[in-house]
């Protein structure tokens, strides 16, 4: 049997006590570290966000600044994209889905007339009947606006309101006589948002129609150039919601 001497003890004490220390050095060492990495990921992800706010409100005033020079060459309708675009906002919720909150809906209701900016203004201003090729060339905006949209990368998503938004639920609009659900649901959301402000608001040709007037309207056209689904989530939305989006963008 070893018989270990006080003095031993002592040492041996004091190696477990050093052995101890380093420990708690190294654990503490680590804990440092591991804070300045959490330190780092949240400055990383602070300037990440700033960076994606701050592009995601240039791409904001890119959009807005589009639809500003589409609605400049057609002043008599006022802010009507602002407009369409808060009444499709409010109606796509109503709807009940994703498609509610997303840029591909916001920047495709600000650009659906876009392709406004490729037709001759003796077209799009001219105060009487257009003839059959005249007509043929407006029917063209959609798949102009589409294009133009199309080759630029964060508004690309957008194409498929822009191309579509002249397309009615029975297959009878254009460019592509698309009908029903072959429709993108942001573009069958939008038909129901445009017909609602261009009823409600005047134009050279006749006054604004009262709410309640429009709304007839819409459901009258439930299933012809309204997706009904659509019509019915609108059906849903009080009149002050609207009354209130007509009365804030004028």
């Amino acid at each position: 049997m070893t018989v270990h001497s006080e003095t031993d003890l002592i040492r041996e004490n004091e190696r477990l006590r050093a052995e101890l220390a380093r420990r708690e050095e190294e654990a503490a060492a680590k804990e440092r570290q591991l804070e300045r990495y959490a330190a780092d990921l949240r400055d990383t992800f602070k300037q990440e966000r700033t960076r994606s706010q701050e592009l995601r409100s240039s791409y904001t005033a890119t959009v807005r600044a589009l639809s500003n020079a589409v609605e400049a060459r057609d002043a008599y309708t006022g802010k009507h994209a602002e407009r369409v675009t808060a009444y499709g906002i409010e109606i796509a919720r109503a709807v009940g889905v994703s498609i509610a909150d997303t840029r591909e809906l916001e920047f495709g209701f600000l650009l659906h007339d876009i392709g406004k900016l490729g037709i001759p203004d003796a077209i799009l201003y001219k105060p009487g009947a257009l003839t059959d090729n005249e007509r043929a060339l407006m029917t063209q905006h959609p798949l102009i606006g589409a294009q133009i949209v199309d080759d630029i990368e964060f508004l690309a998503p957008a194409a498929r309101v822009v191309r579509s938004h002249h397309e009615r639920w029975d297959g009878s609009g254009y460019p592509d006589g698309l009908a029903g659900e072959e429709i993108p649901l942001a573009a069958r959301v939008f038909s129901v948002a445009d017909v609602l402000d261009a009823l409600t608001t005047d134009r050279p040709y006749r006054h604004a129609l009262p709410l309640s007037k429009a709304r007839e309207m819409i459901v009258a056209g439930s299933g012809t150039q309204f997706d009904p689904r659509v019509v019915e989530a609108f059906k849903s939305i009080p009149d002050r919601r609207l009354e209130r989006i007509a009365a804030e963008i004028r």
